[in-house]
């Protein structure tokens, strides 16, 4: 019996993961209480967390900075680095900057299938936009989470989120309203 591999993913309303310019700061300034909250019972559980490369070297960099990114480092996302990590590289190498993870190298498919079935607790991404879309091509992804900030970013968007991706379908299996703004989804992806 293999485990459950979630995608969770943070975005805009129009799909944008990220922005490059203007003031929104981080959750583009919607994080409230329930959402911060809800976020860290999330992570209370043991899982096995999993990033590709990019993902990766984004939260060292927040790591190493913590001054400038002082905001990023929410009990939730400090919980979420705390369990044990595997990154899907070509190009990492160990030993990592990074307390219990581990580097996986050759094709991410074959790996998080591996990891399905061996690993004894659930495996979860948040973000990793390049290494996702290939997982769920393969069906591997069990569960799609996706919150959903209120906000439009049309002008200073980037990292679409699902750009490129395979044509799914998505079941509902859940909804959340947090702090009254933001909406948080979980879907069980099929292809289409």
């Amino acid at each position: 019996m293999s485990t459950t591999y979630t995608f969770d993913v943070f975005t805009t309303l129009d799909g944008f993961g990220s922005v490059s310019g203007g003031d929104w700061g981080g959750y583009w300034g919607k994080q409230g209480p329930e959402l911060l909250a809800h976020r860290l019972a999330q992570q209370e559980s043991d899982q096995r967390m999993v990033f590709g490369a990019t993902t990766f070297r984004e939260f060292v960099a927040m790591r190493g900075d913590r001054g400038a990114y002082a905001d990023a480092f929410d009990p939730w996302v400090t919980r979420m680095t705390e369990h044990p990590m595997t990154v899907v590289s070509s190009t990492l190498t160990e030993p990592l900057e990074w307390p219990d993870a581990t580097v996986a190298t050759g094709d991410g498919v074959e790996i998080v299938r591996r990891l399905k079935e061996e690993s004894p607790v659930p495996l979860r991404s948040h973000g990793s936009l390049s290494l996702n879309p290939a997982l769920i091509a393969a069906g591997l992804v069990d569960r799609v989470q996706v919150t959903i900030f209120p906000a439009l970013t049309g002008r200073n968007g980037s990292a679409p989120v699902f750009a490129g991706w395979e044509d799914l379908d998505l079941e509902l299996l859940e909804s959340t309203v947090l702090d009254g703004r933001t909406t948080e989804l979980v879907y069980r992806p099929t292809l289409h």
